[in-house]
């Protein structure tokens, strides 16, 4: 599969920030409440650890093991 780009605190910030968005788009009665649902894709990229639009700029915000 891929290896990971996406390191510890970048997926703990991730998956926050997707959460509450998933929860504005629930529980506000906002019209706008429909674009929370974009949340899904930082929450999916954190669990994963894997950033598809990491890969153009050569971005890794993991550790790398040394040899």
């Amino acid at each position: 599969m891929f290896s990971k780009n996406v390191g510890t605190i970048d997926r703990v910030i991730r998956i926050v920030v997707g959460l509450a968005a998933i929860a504005f788009a629930l529980f506000s009665g906002h019209e706008q409440a429909v674009w929370g649902w974009i949340g899904v894709v930082p929450v999916a990229t954190g669990l994963i650890g894997w950033c598809p639009a990491y890969l153009p700029f050569g971005l890794k915000t993991c550790k790398v093991k040394q040899a």
